[in-house]
């Protein structure tokens, strides 16, 4: 295999999670047991430092119909909307006629209502089936497609803005990609990129947020190097807490805009805390080790005191933690979600039952929250559960991050 960013051939093993199979498979009751297993292996570049997995499967099997909506989380559409509104005030240009923006990997459509209200002519590319006639039902111009440079260039157009969310680390098409946002960008368009930031997974000890949908795990100083690769400079960037800690980048042309202040102070903090460096990793993949035995602990304590433990949330990255601390049916009854699409569905893997959260019969003595990275939202929402005497545990506590 070669370097996914840099093409080298110098790619050191970090985090072994074992065989796992696609976590967004939810499976239907005659899927059980039937699902593909695949390698879940995190491996550190040697030259530009990039981590990355070593096996890929393929987008058409991940991509093609999932059943994630962006827009089930308040507080994500919450964060796209002021993103949005950060994006205008800064790049819209004041009283600017014509405002465009592309989003990739649009989902449902959250993102680009927000971008809508504000005038732009939006369009989103979305390449599952089902999500993108959502968005589209919704009013928002949607190609149930992939992006890459030869979309760009059926398309013949450039936009003022190009959005990518959660989905710049997913791109078996990487170099193609980042060619489309260069071919697609206006001369002083804002390309704004919005990644899990791997400097605060290790901190966070979120190993969870590894699955094979998350083809890569950039630092800045890893993400920069693809960048510059393809003429494109970040010029500009904060760290957000959204999803635990992730980077709201903003690019441009290469030689248009100096880097600001807050990027270089970002780059020197990696620099200082070596988050770049193989050992930073390995000591991360011992540091998952002892958090495995810390949570298998509690929860046998729990079920020796007879507690009923439920899942709360279904999100892809849970599956990573429960399929490899081998946490099942032993410990848990079902995940409550409140997304729809998953109904009657089991989780791959460990084929613990999807319940929907308004048809509890009544709530269990504890809930092992899954979809951590939604804390404040969680416990706002379920005050008057937790008055009762209901325990929600979260195997993984974000730190607080420097917005």
């Amino acid at each position: 295999m070669l370097c996914r960013v840099c093409d080298s051939t110098r790619l050191e093993p970090a985090v072994d999670l074992g065989e796992q199979p696609w976590c967004n498979h939810f499976l239907k009751a005659e899927e059980v047991g039937t699902e593909p297993m695949y390698p879940l292996r995190v491996v550190v570049c040697g030259d530009c430092r990039t981590a990355q997995l070593d096996y890929t499967v393929k987008k058409e099997i991940m991509f093609g119909d999932h059943t994630y909506l962006s827009g089930v989380t308040r507080s994500l559409s919450e964060h796209f909307r002021k993103i949005a509104m950060e994006v205008d005030q800064r790049f819209g240009g004041a009283g600017k006629k014509h405002k465009s923006v592309l989003d990739i990997g649009s989902n449902d459509g959250t993102q680009l209502k927000h971008f809508q209200a504000l005038g732009y002519d939006v369009l989103g590319v979305e390449s599952s089936k089902r999500t993108a006639y959502i968005a589209n039902q919704a009013g928002v111009n949607t190609l149930n497609e992939f992006f890459n440079l030869e979309l760009v260039r059926r398309l013949g157009r450039k936009f003022d803005v190009i959005n990518a969310a959660g989905v710049f680390f997913h791109l078996e098409e990487l170099h193609s990609v980042t060619d489309g946002i260069r071919e697609g960008l206006a001369d002083d368009g804002a390309f704004v990129v919005q990644f899990l930031y791997m400097k605060q997974i290790v901190e966070n000890l979120a190993f969870d947020q590894i699955y094979h949908e998350h083809l890569l795990y950039y630092n800045l100083a890893t993400i920069e190097v693809l960048l510059n690769r393809h003429g494109l400079a970040m010029f500009d960037a904060y760290v957000s807490p959204i999803h635990g800690g992730s980077v709201i980048g903003f690019v441009t042309h290469r030689g248009r805009r100096a880097p600001t202040e807050r990027l270089n102070r970002l780059r020197a903090a990696e620099a200082e805390h070596q988050s770049n460096e193989l050992e930073t990793y390995l000591e991360f993949a011992r540091r998952i080790e002892r958090m495995k035995a810390e949570n298998l602990a509690y929860l046998d304590e729990a079920k020796q005191l007879g507690k009923t433990i439920f899942g709360m949330g279904a999100p892809v990255k849970g599956n990573t933690l429960l399929n490899y601390f081998g946490i099942g049916k032993q410990y848990l009854d079902c995940l409550v979600e409140k997304n729809e699409l998953r109904r009657g569905l089991f989780s791959p893997g460990q084929h613990l039952p999807i319940a929907i959260e308004s048809e509890l019969a009544s709530p269990p003595d504890v809930y092992y929250v899954l979809a951590w990275n939604f804390k404040q939202e969680i416990l706002a929402n379920n005050r008057p559960l937790i008055e009762q005497g209901v325990e929600f545990f979260f195997p993984v506590n974000p730190k607080e991050v420097c917005v």
